[in-house]
């Protein structure tokens, strides 16, 4: 049956861009699972990896070629420092043939990283970021997959959200909800910091920028974990039915609130900052509504992009706080170290573990020939833990490291992380207020991570706060 596809896909493609103009995009992703699920039921749908955890094995009982860091449990398992760190040191440029995910090859210094991701020219971000296809049936369009000069029509459009003067406007209603979220929090009592605190802020974050119903703002983090999850994309455990329901309640979500913005307009209301009243006042992305893959894929990079490495990193702050307990006596006494800490959370995280690339033509690389064509991936995550960029030991969380904002979770080149000072003064608000408060924050057991190989980022940490000792608990 496999055969019909490249008949069949002809036909249908044509003739759901047709009905993209008059069918609401939520049927068209409802209409697009149903026929999903009749492909997979006559044998002709795309294989979808089964991932389950196995003890993975020490890295230096493996053969170069058997090391795959495309292993959606590598970080669960707190294995993957020493995966990365054999790969920087005997091959920083790495081919793996046989990935659930295909070949692929791994960059992993900081300097080979840093040609990639600058060099766009040679490096092409389409059609998407991650390892592994997106789910089929829903191709969606993100300018962070797009080369110039679509890219940055298109970014530029939302750009304006996280400009100078809208980040100082923000961060007095950021601080007012950070104190309000820690002011209710249970004190010398465990409790989940990943539920109360960091999902919690990166929600209210979220439905700011996309003035979205305050009082709906937990889907708007539920989306965003769904459409980072797919299996076939980062090794997560979100199914096809999840994704396609969540897929059409997000478009649902989103086009009414668009649709709504975009009658206040036309009634002569003045446009507002957030995301989607920026995008309906540009001139190129003002009917994005009418091209749907587009316009769902625009949307699920400006939610997952709010909130994975705001989230991630509120809660690797505290983890590695608690691991290095030196350091957090040191904040206390020098709080003006916060700033610089911040970076150093975000590179000691690393939120999102890497970017993909597609080479453009043949590219020699550390003595490796990249073939046009060739998906080529840059490891942020070892980057971030090369010992050739960082002088002083970067396993360590050092919160005045010298050069803590040389890190590449953001990103370089065109494709830079358009909310990065967004994010670090969200971090930076959080821990001055923490400090305020709390003496100490203890971890109480192994945090939960994600099953994913994009995604660095947990699903639980039980913590307990000691609040300051002049301050009665709650």
């Amino acid at each position: 049956m496999n055969r019909l596809r490249p008949l069949l896909e002809p036909v249908i493609r044509p003739a759901l861009d047709k009905a993209a103009a008059i069918v609401p995009i939520h049927w068209q992703i409802k209409g697009a699972h149903t026929f999903q699920s009749l492909k997979k039921r006559a044998g002709m749908d795309r294989a979808i990896p089964v991932f389950r955890e196995t003890p993975l094995p020490d890295v230096s009982t493996l053969k170069l070629s058997e090391i795959d860091v495309s292993n959606p449990f590598l970080y669960r398992q707190g294995l993957w420092q020493s995966y990365f760190k054999r790969l920087r040191d005997e091959c920083p440029v790495h081919y793996q043939a046989n990935s659930p995910f295909g070949p692929f090859w791994s960059v992993t210094r900081f300097e080979d990283i840093m040609f990639v991701d600058t060099r766009h020219d040679l490096f092409s971000a389409e059609p998407i970021i991650s390892i592994g296809p997106q789910p089929e049936g829903l191709e969606i369009e993100t300018f962070i997959a797009m080369d110039p000069p679509k890219h940055d029509v298109q970014r530029q459009a939302v750009q304006g959200v996280v400009a100078p003067k809208n980040l100082a406007q923000m961060e007095s209603l950021i601080r007012q909800r950070t104190a309000d979220v820690l002011d209710h929090l249970p004190e010398n009592e465990p409790f989940d910091w990943v539920q109360r605190v960091s999902i919690e802020l990166t929600s209210r974050m979220l439905a700011t920028l996309f003035d979205f119903p305050f009082e709906q703002r937990h889907k708007l983090a539920y989306w965003s974990d769904v459409a980072a999850g797919a299996p076939e994309s980062t090794g997560g455990s979100a199914n096809t039915h999840e994704f396609f329901t969540a897929a059409a309640d997000m478009a649902q979500h989103m086009s009414w609130l668009w649709r709504e913005k975009e009658a206040r307009l036309a009634a002569g209301e003045a446009p507002g900052f957030d995301l989607i009243s920026l995008l309906l006042a540009n001139e190129d992305t003002r009917d994005m509504i009418k091209r749907p893959m587009e316009f769902m894929g625009n949307m699920v990079l400006l939610i997952v992009g709010g909130n994975d490495t705001t989230r991630n990193s509120m809660t690797g702050g505290v983890l590695a706080l608690h691991q290095f307990p030196d350091e957090f006596d040191k904040l206390r006494q020098k709080p003006e170290l916060i700033p610089n800490m911040v970076s150093e959370i975000i590179r000691w995280q690393t939120p999102l573990a890497y970017m993909r690339r597609v080479a453009k033509e043949d590219v020699t690389l550390q003595g490796q020939t990249i073939k046009k064509g060739d998906k080529v991936v840059m490891w942020y995550a070892s980057g971030n833990r090369d010992e050739r960029a960082f002088d002083q030991d970067p396993d360590q969380f050092i919160v005045d490291r010298k050069n803590a904002r040389k890190h590449l979770s953001f990103g370089f080149g065109v494709h830079r992380c358009m909310g990065n000072r967004l994010a670090e003064m969200q971090l930076r608000i959080l821990w001055e207020e923490i400090l305020k408060r709390f003496d100490r924050i203890e971890v109480l057991d192994e945090p939960g991570y994600v099953q994913s190989n994009f995604v660095r980022g947990y699903t639980k940490m039980t913590v307990k706060l000691t609040p300051h000792h002049d301050r009665p608990s709650s």
